[in-house]
């Protein structure tokens, strides 16, 4: 699992930047298993996301609902890894794992504990097995290590391994490694197809947010600062940017030129940072053949959500539409699944779990709310499927100023109710506008869909516990449920 990695910058999925910035390696597993479209996020923020994946169950079951004042995932819930633990497994988790509570279910671990559990991408410090170093090099280097390591411990054990390898990469802020310090420096990459968004129809939502490129810092455009700041004064001077008066860009340009400076910036270091994730999946696919343990592992990639580059102006995550609830996904399994095979049906983050279990022949365990899709990896057809998937995001104000909002996402439409201080609800029809630039919500030539769909939106939101008063979701946003940990962010 990468961090904040998204269908666009993956070749596999075929974008606008698979030329310039392929992935081979991850490309490689959807090449030699099968490629997943629609894995959608219940909840497009790191924590609660995770807290999705490892429980199978949405936010308002399992209590994480936010990052910030979001307190700590609580360590005293059920999650796959122990099952497999129980059941066996040796088991393993390297690099990011965000939750602030102490992991279980895992013989060993090395996870980023620096920076709110950010982690860092130099000399990160990591929490290995309840003591704290510092590890010198690159992070996304140092957390394959960890896993290569442990695999040659354990590979000779003859028992079966579950192993959770999750990098920072590619998350703000970006930072390259040093052989990928001038990649592309010559080079401009294409633009979104939605990158001059107007927010017609949406100005109160998608339109009043802190998440455009005009709110990239000097620190994530990697400015060089003065040479004598230091302490507050230093820090200041790199989070100049936050603040919608504080646009970051070079004297000599307008205000659109500098658009497409932050964009350039942007991209490039942020690709580089997945271009080095994509280079230690192959250490580990590599490793995996030369040890003779690739015909009966499976192999999954993923990301916690989707991520915008330059869509819709901006970047981050957080709201309903694809390109951050849209996560990637991709599974490998020698001689089960279908080489070069794609699937297009719906899934939800909470399926995960249930379908690691269902693969691992693994019974007897708590009731989640998700399915297992194990039957579709190897061409079964699941005709009762699921017709759409339930989204919920709840943190506001901080960060980014994305209002809380709840809806659902089908095959062909996007419906969501934005609520916090307003009552907007906004609808797509994805057939024709696969952008999601053309709120469709009060257009009377859908009535009928609008009818049904919330109809449906109100179906899913009481079969998944979350159906609850305006009030009561307010609530839980403003509620301070406490830091992931002790340290400021």
């Amino acid at each position: 699992m990468a961090d904040d990695l998204t269908i666009q910058a993956i070749s596999a999925y075929k974008g606008i930047y698979q030329e310039l910035a392929p992935t081979p390696n991850i490309d490689r597993i959807a090449q030699e298993g099968m490629l997943f479209y629609n894995v959608l996020s219940t909840n497009a923020i790191c924590g609660p996301s995770r807290a999705s994946i490892l429980t199978g169950n949405y936010s308002n079951v399992h209590g994480y609902y936010k990052n910030e004042s979001g307190g700590k995932f609580n360590a005293d819930l059920w999650t796959f890894p122990q099952e497999f633990q129980k059941n066996g497994y040796k088991t393993a988790l390297f690099g990011k794992w965000h939750l602030g509570s102490k992991p279980k279910g895992f013989d060993t671990y090395a996870y980023h504990n620096a920076v709110v559990q950010q982690g860092t991408y130099w000399n990160p410090v990591y929490n290995e097995n309840g003591e704290n170093r510092i590890e010198k090099g690159y992070a996304t280097n140092l957390t394959t290590e960890f896993a290569l390591d442990w695999m040659e411990n354990v590979k000779t054990d003859n028992q079966p391994f579950l192993l959770m390898l999750q990098y920072k990469a590619p998350h703000r802020p970006w930072r390259r490694d040093t052989v990928y310090s001038s990649l592309w420096e010559n080079q401009d990459f294409p633009y979104p197809a939605s990158f001059n968004d107007s927010y017609k129809g949406r100005e109160l939502t998608a339109g009043d947010t802190e998440m455009t490129l005009d709110y990239l810092t000097r620190n994530d455009l990697k400015l060089t600062p003065p040479p004598d700041l230091e302490g507050e004064s230093l820090r200041v001077w790199k989070l100049y940017g936050l603040r919608s008066s504080e646009v970051v860009k070079p004297d000599s340009l307008n205000v659109e030129e500098g658009k497409r400076w932050r964009y350039q910036t942007y991209i490039k270091d942020y690709l580089a940072c997945v271009k080095s994730v994509d280079d230690n999946i192959g250490k580990v696919l590599n490793y995996l053949e030369e040890n003779q343990l690739q015909d009966n592992t499976i192999v999954i990639l993923t990301s916690d959500q989707g991520f915008y580059l330059g869509d819709h102006g901006f970047f981050d995550k957080r709201f309903i539409y694809d390109e951050s609830i849209k996560m990637p996904f991709m599974v490998r399994y020698p001689e089960k699944i279908q080489q070069g095979s794609v699937n297009k049906m719906l899934i939800a983050n909470i399926d995960i779990a249930e379908t690691l279990l269902d693969l691992a022949d693994i019974q007897n365990y708590p009731d989640t709310q998700g399915e297992s899709f194990a039957p579709i990896l190897f061409g079964k057809d699941l005709s009762q499927w699921k017709e759409s998937v339930y989204y919920h995001y709840y943190e506001f104000p901080y960060w980014h100023h994305v209002q809380p909002h709840y809806g659902i996402r089908t095959q062909k439409y996007t419906l969501a109710h934005f609520y916090y201080n307003m009552d907007q609800w906004e609808l797509y029809d994805l057939d024709k506008d696969p952008n999601q630039l053309h709120n469709v919500a009060n257009d009377p030539a859908y009535n009928e869909v609008m009818e049904r769909l919330t109809k449906r939106l109100k179906k899913d939101m009481i079969h998944y516990q979350d159906y609850q008063s305006l009030t009561n979701f307010k609530t839980i946003t403003d509620t301070d449920f406490g830091a992931i940990t002790k340290e400021k962010n």
